[in-house]
């Protein structure tokens, strides 16, 4: 099974995430793939104090839950032990943040929810690194590792398939690839994250040929406007083409059918 996480960096409004969610779960069920929408409700790691976070907590739970209600799957980033306690009703996946992942009572109040509880590996960290990490999972319903990109120098992130590979033989959980914000050019524009997102397409493919099925991709159907991320979203309207080729890659290798 081949499992998507799509939607856009910062949560704007209920009609903008159901549109995204929608056009995102008609694709992936085209082909079989399950989906999960992603949004954040407050980016609290913006680069400077004007950086736009989001709508916040108490406007966005409620939209959750409708979106909820309309059959989606939902994740979301949490920053708190309080914020995983106001999610753990409402989301079905709690993610940790990459800049927390150690975080070792946030690890441990995520696992203790009945969600899934996805970890951000941080860009600072080393693929074996994850050892530790996961020593701190005991008692979680599933928890899944994503790779992001690792900082080399500064402005630039780079993506080691071999830490990749390195995880899907030894981490013992899901490995998720978060594609778009391995794209990221951190703090590359000043006072905000710059990017290219035609890498996109090209990294996505070459970890499905690797064996990646669990995939993490931020869509917006107007990136260059959106709030944040925008550099390194992928537009909506390239979604289908991008799941498309996805889905070859892993029927030529692999045999997958639907």
């Amino acid at each position: 099974m081949i499992r998507i996480i799509a939607g856009p960096c910062q949560h704007e409004s209920l009609e903008q995430s159901l549109e995204i969610a929608k056009e995102c779960k008609r694709v992936c069920d085209l082909y079989g793939f399950e989906y999960f929408f992603k949004a954040s409700y407050d980016k609290a790691n913006r680069t400077h104090i004007d950086g736009k976070r989001g709508l916040g907590i108490n406007d966005t739970l409620p939209d959750f839950q409708k979106i909820r209600d309309e059959g989606f799957k939902i994740l979301t980033d949490c920053h708190t032990v309080g914020e995983i306690n106001r999610c753990k009703g409402v989301v079905n996946v709690i993610q940790i943040p990459a800049f927390l992942c150690r975080q070792t009572d946030l690890i441990q109040a995520a696992c203790k929810t009945n969600c899934i509880v996805n970890i951000k590996k941080g860009q600072f960290l080393a693929p074996w690194d994850v050892k530790g990490i996961l020593s701190k999972t005991e008692g979680a319903k599933e928890v899944w590792i994503t790779e992001r990109g690792t900082s080399f120098g500064y402005n630039t992130l780079v993506t080691d398939f071999t830490g990749i590979q390195y995880m899907l033989d030894n981490a013992g959980v899901p490995v998720v690839f978060d594609v778009t914000h391995s794209v990221q050019k951190p703090g590359g524009q000043g006072d905000s994250s710059g990017g290219n997102r035609d890498y996109v397409g090209p990294l996505s493919r070459a970890a499905a040929a690797m064996g990646v099925t669990n995939f993490f991709l931020e869509v917006h159907a107007d990136p260059d406007n959106a709030p944040s991320d925008g550099p390194n979203m992928l537009k909506l309207e390239n979604f289908a083409e991008t799941i498309r080729q996805m889905y070859f890659i892993n029927k030529t290798i692999r045999g997958f059918e639907i």
